[in-house]
C-alpha cells in the first residue's frame, strides 16, 4: 500500500511539472483508488500512515496541491489570473475544514460527560444521539466533502474549462457549510447535554436515591474485563444494592450482560464523591494503578477477592496488604499468604469459597460414549518470563499430538486470551496447535448432527444476543449508548440465565461428538467446557483450582524444569494431579485411568484437595460470600460511627459554656 501511494503521487508530481494531462488524470485516479482500497480492505494500515504524518488529510491536501500546480502549468502564460478564483475557492474549502473540525471538537467536549453510566435512567441529562460519524472524523470527512472539488479540478485540467472546477468547489463548500451548520446546532444551549456541574449534581442525587451498599471496583485493559465479569453473578445475588464502579470509559461496554447499575468515574475528583455516599464495601477482583486512588476513601471498606486462585506468586501479591480484608476460597490460600510473608495478617483473611462455581457439575463417572472429552486449557506466559508459567511453548504441541493420536479422544482446546501478548513464541505455538487440530479434523469422519441442530443454535444465538448485546449504530458515542442502555426491563437477568443455558445445550448439540474444537470466543464459557470435559490438562493456574469443584481427573504440565517431587512440593494445587512432562509421555496412561476409574488412584486426593482449596460444601459458597459482605458492611458502619464521634468531640464550642454537641448539631 505505501508503494501504491508513492507511485501515484510521484506520477501526479511528474505530470503536474511536465505538464502531462493523461498522466495527471491516471495518477490522480490511482491515488483516489488507493484511498478506497486502504479504507475498505486494509484499515490496519491507517494508523501506520498517521504515525508517519502521512494521514488522509495530508494526502488529500497534496493531491489537490498537485492538481493546482498542473493547472497553472498547462496552456498559456497568463493562467494564474484565470485560475486564481479556483485557488481561492480551494483555500476557502480548507479553511472551512478547519472550522468544522473546531466545531466537532467543541461538540465532542460537550458530549464527554464526567460520569458514564449503564443500566441507569440518565434521561434527565438531555442525552441525544451522536452526530454522524463522518462529521466527527476529520480525515474521512475531508475526503468525502473534498471529492467534488478534486473531481472538478481534474475535469478542468482535462478540458481547460474553469467552470468544472468552480462547480466542484461550490459543491464541496456547500457540503462543508451543511456539516458545519449541523454541528453548530448541537452547540445551542437547549441542544447539548447537561454541563459538568449539572451532571455531578445529578450523580449525587442518584447516589442518594439508590443508596448503594456494596460495589465491585475495576480498572484495567480491554482484554482484562473477564476478571470483573466472573464476579457479576455473585454480586447480583447479594441482598444489598450493588453497583459496579469503573475507571475507563471503554470498559463500560466490556462488562458482560448484567442488571447491576454501572458507573464509570474517570476523574479522581469525581471518584471521591463516593465518600459521601452510602457505599460501605468495595470488592476488588484485580490490582491496578488506579486502585490506590479509591483506597484513599476512608468511609469505605475494601476487600481483595482476586479473579482466580493459584500457586503463582501473583496470587499473594504484596499489594494485597493495602486492603482491609483479603477474601480467599479455602485454607490453602490462607496458608499461601502466611508463607509468602507479604504483610497480610491472618486475621484479615476470610475464606468464602468460590461462589462462581455453583454451575460446575460434579463428577458422574467415566466416559459413557465412544469418546473421552479432554479440555486443554493452558494459561498465558505471564509478565516475568518464567518458563513454567505456560505449557504452550515447551509442551503444548507434544500434548496435543499425543491426545490427537488417540482415536477415542475428542479435544477441546481453550487457550488463555492473553496467549502470545508478551512472548511471541507462545503466540506462534498457539497457531501451530490450532493447525494440528484442523489437520486432525480433516482426517476424521463420522456422523454429523441433523441440520435442525444448527438452525436451533442460530435461533438460540439470536435470542441470547438480543438479551446481552446492545444494538448500537456504528456511529454511536458514549452519550448515545447511555441513552439506549437505560434501566433494564424487569426479569432480564433471569431471561439471560435461561437463554444462556438453552444456548449452551444447542451449541454442544450442533457439533459432531467426534470433532475436535478450538474454543476462543466468549461463548461457551470456561465452566461450560468444564461440564463437557472428562479430563482437564492445564498449567499451574486458577483453572485447575476451579476445575477441582467437579472432582474430575486433571493433569498439570511441568515445564518449570523442576523434578516432579520438587514440582509437587512447590505447587500444592498439583497434589492431586497427574504431572505430565514436556514430552507428553504420560498421556496414554492418563487417558487409560480416565476410562477405567479403578486405575485412578487420585480420586480420594482430589476430594481432599478440593476441600483444602475451595473450603467446605456447607454452608454454600454463595452464603459465605454474602455473610462476608454483611460483616464487612457492619465493620464499615462501625468505623463511620466512630469517626463521626471523634469529629464531634474535636469541634470546639463557639461560645464559652455552650455544649459541643449543640454546636455540632447546627
Amino acid at each position: 500500500m505505501p508503494g501504491l501511494f508513492a507511485t501515484a503521487f510521484a506520477g501526479q508530481t511528474v505530470a503536474a511539472l511536465l505538464p502531462h494531462v493523461p498522466l495527471l488524470l491516471a495518477a490522480t485516479a490511482g491515488s483516489l483508488a488507493a484511498e478506497a482500497v486502504l479504507h475498505r480492505w486494509q484499515r490496519g494500515m491507517v494508523p501506520l500512515f498517521a504515525k508517519s504524518h502521512a494521514d488522509l488529510t495530508v494526502r488529500h491536501v497534496l493531491r489537490d496541491l498537485l492538481l493546482v500546480v498542473g493547472l497553472l502549468r498547462l496552456g498559456e502564460q497568463d493562467r494564474e489570473t484565470a485560475y486564481a478564483p479556483l485557488v481561492a475557492g480551494l483555500l476557502a474549502f480548507y479553511a472551512l475544514h478547519c472550522v468544522i473540525q473546531a466545531a466537532s471538537l467543541l461538540v465532542r467536549r460537550t458530549r464527554t460527560l464526567p460520569v458514564v453510566t449503564r443500566n441507569i435512567d440518565a434521561s434527565a441529562l438531555r442525552l441525544t444521539p451522536a452526530p454522524p460519524a463522518l462529521l466527527r472524523r476529520p480525515g474521512p470527512r475531508l475526503l468525502v466533502f473534498g471529492m467534488p472539488a478534486t473531481a472538478g479540478l481534474l475535469a478542468t485540467a482535462v478540458s481547460d474549462a474553469p467552470r468544472y472546477g468552480a462547480l466542484g468547489l461550490a459543491l464541496s463548500l456547500g457540503l462543508g457549510l451543511t456539516g458545519l451548520g449541523a454541528l453548530l446546532l448541537r452547540l445551542l444551549p437547549g441542544r447539548r447535554p447537561a454541563g459538568e456541574q449539572e451532571v455531578l449534581d445529578w450523580f449525587d442525587a442518584w447516589l442518594a436515591a439508590y443508596r448503594p451498599t456494596v460495589g465491585l471496583y475495576f480498572s484495567g485493559g480491554a482484554s482484562s474485563a473477564y476478571q470483573a465479569n466472573m464476579w457479576l453473578e455473585p454480586l447480583a445475588q447479594l441482598d444489598g444494592r450493588p453497583v459496579i464502579v469503573l475507571r475507563e470509559r471503554f470498559m463500560v461496554q466490556k462488562i458482560a450482560a448484567t442488571d447491576i447499575p454501572i458507573i464509570c468515574l474517570p476523574k479522581v475528583s469525581t471518584l471521591m464523591r463516593l465518600e459521601h455516599s452510602t457505599l460501605q464495601v468495595l470488592i476488588h477482583p484485580s490490582n491496578s494503578g488506579k486502585t490506590s486512588q479509591v483506597l484513599r476513601i476512608p468511609t469505605i471498606k475494601h476487600t481483595f477477592v482476586n479473579h482466580g486462585e493459584s500457586d503463582k506468586l501473583s496470587s499473594c501479591n504484596p499489594y494485597a496488604k493495602a486492603y482491609d480484608e483479603v477474601w480467599v476460597a479455602g485454607p490453602a490460600a490462607r496458608e499461601r499468604y502466611a508463607l509468602a510473608e507479604v504483610g497480610v495478617e491472618d486475621k484479615d483473611v476470610v475464606e468464602i469459597g468460590r461462589p462462581q462455581l455453583d454451575s460446575v457439575r460434579p463428577y458422574a463417572g467415566p466416559p459413557t460414549g465412544p469418546y473421552a472429552t479432554v479440555l486443554y486449557a493452558p494459561t498465558w506466559e505471564g509478565w516475568d518470563g518464567n518458563p513454567g508459567n505456560t505449557s504452550v511453548i515447551a509442551a503444548g504441541e507434544n500434548l496435543v499430538r499425543a491426545l490427537l493420536a488417540d482415536p477415542g479422544v475428542r479435544l477441546l482446546y481453550k487457550p488463555h486470551p492473553l496467549t502470545g501478548s508478551v512472548d511471541p513464541r507462545a503466540g506462534a505455538a498457539d497457531l501451530r496447535i490450532r493447525e494440528l487440530i484442523r489437520a486432525a479434523n480433516r482426517e476424521r469422519t463420522g456422523p454429523r448432527p441433523d441440520p435442525s441442530a444448527a438452525a436451533e443454535l442460530a435461533v438460540r444465538t439470536r435470542e441470547l444476543d438480543r438479551l446481552t448485546i446492545a444494538d448500537f449504530r456504528a456511529g454511536a458515542d458514549q452519550v448515545e449508548r447511555m441513552l439506549l442502555q437505560s434501566t433494564p426491563e424487569p426479569g432480564r437477568a433471569e431471561a439471560v440465565a435461561r437463554a444462556t443455558e438453552a444456548w449452551e445445550e444447542a451449541y454442544w448439540a450442533s457439533l459432531p461428538e467426534w470433532e475436535h474444537q478450538v474454543v476462543t470466543d466468549a461463548r461457551p464459557a470456561l465452566y461450560a467446557c468444564f461440564n463437557k470435559a472428562d479430563l482437564l490438562i492445564s498449567d499451574v493456574s486458577s483453572v485447575i483450582s476451579d476445575f477441582l469443584a467437579s472432582e474430575k481427573p486433571y493433569a498439570v504440565a511441568n515445564t518449570s524444569g523442576l523434578p516432579e517431587p520438587a514440582f509437587r512440593a512447590a505447587f500444592p494445587t498439583v497434589a492431586a494431579a497427574t504431572v505430565l512432562s514436556p514430552d507428553a509421555a504420560g498421556v496414554p496412561a492418563l487417558l487409560d485411568a480416565v476410562r477405567h476409574p479403578e486405575k485412578d488412584d487420585l480420586a480420594e486426593a482430589r476430594a481432599e484437595l478440593k476441600l483444602r482449596l475451595l473450603g467446605p460444601a456447607e454452608p454454600p459458597s454463595t452464603v459465605r460470600f454474602a455473610e462476608a459482605v454483611r460483616a464487612l458492611c457492619r465493620a464499615a458502619q462501625d468505623h463511620q460511627a466512630r469517626a463521626a464521634m471523634r469529629l464531634r468531640s474535636e469541634i470546639p464550642a463557639q461560645r464559652e459554656g455552650e455544649p459541643r454537641a449543640a454546636v455540632s448539631e447546627r
